[in-house]
């Protein structure tokens, strides 16, 4: 068995309490409806559950920080109370993440890799939870509008690791920070494709490397047929069984039964 088999990349199922998200917006909205669904998720193999109350997708408006407290933390609260699955909270705001530690999750992912507020780094200390650092170029809402880089992996790694520097020094420990390249965050196709050419690179640092290529623009960009979000799972797949084979710690998806099953196969042809 190689070494990267011994560990196949966790599956962190995304459930999103938003109206607007680019894939599943508005089917989550309702309380009960969110926690059938991340039950589900669980049942289907999940072994994260990423939690979020405010759409990042190109084009985004932000909604305030009680409005999104509103949105999550029953939501996790209700998780918790039903299942000991690992939460995430997806939000860039100290207090949201305060607010949804405090209800039962142990991660921080953070598209903003805790820049959002000055203090953010030391919130993260504070709270003494996994928190997840993602790359991304300007805001959600003009990202996409003209991302350009000299080199977008050089660059790309160079921010991760400065990142990891500062929240160090605020005081979270090492072990517990997790790097995200950040799949079209700010990024073309071709970055996009530069990016996951060059997960072995990054997975080298030696930090967690989470990747979210579920339902992507980029998968579009490549094949036609898969315009629409939905349907774009043969690309996801394609995309995290590439990523599990350079070592990432963990894939964030959409369509988590077909993720785990595709990785129980990978990994079984591996072990033969």
């Amino acid at each position: 068995m190689s070494p990267v088999l011994k560990s196949r990349p966790r599956v962190m199922g995304i459930v999103n309490v938003t109206p607007d998200s680019f894939s599943d917006g508005g089917r989550f909205l309702d309380p009960a409806a969110a926690l059938d669904q991340a039950l589900r998720l669980v049942e289907a193999g999940a072994d994260i559950l990423d939690i979020g109350g405010e759409s990042t997708r190109p084009g985004a408006t932000p909604v305030s920080a009680a409005e999104e407290i509103a949105r999550v933390v029953p939501l996790i609260a209700a998780i918790r109370a039903a299942s000991d699955v690992a939460i995430s909270i997806d939000t860039m705001k100290p207090a949201v993440a305060r607010a949804a530690v405090a209800a039962g999750a142990t991660i921080w992912n953070d598209v903003a890799a805790l820049r959002f507020t000055p203090d953010a780094p030391e919130v993260a200390a504070e709270l003494g939870c996994e928190v997840v650092l993602m790359h991304m170029l300007g805001q959600p809402g003009t990202m996409q509008d003209d991302p350009r880089y000299d080199d977008v992996v050089a660059e790309v790694e160079a921010f991760l690791l400065a990142r990891a520097l500062t929240a160090m020094a605020a005081g979270v420990a090492r072990e517990k920070i997790w790097l995200d390249p950040g799949i079209g965050f700010g990024k073309t196709p071709a970055h996009n494709l530069a990016l996951l050419a060059a997960l072995p690179r990054l997975v080298a640092l030696g930090y967690p490397i989470l990747l979210g290529a579920s339902r992507k623009r980029f998968i579009a960009a490549i094949d036609p047929l898969g315009a629409e979000a939905d349907a774009r799972l043969g690309g996801s797949i394609a995309a995290h069984l590439h990523g599990a084979a350079a070592g990432v710690a963990a894939v964030r998806v959409h369509d988590v039964r077909e993720t785990a099953q595709a990785l129980a196969v990978w990994g079984a042809i591996g072990e033969a």
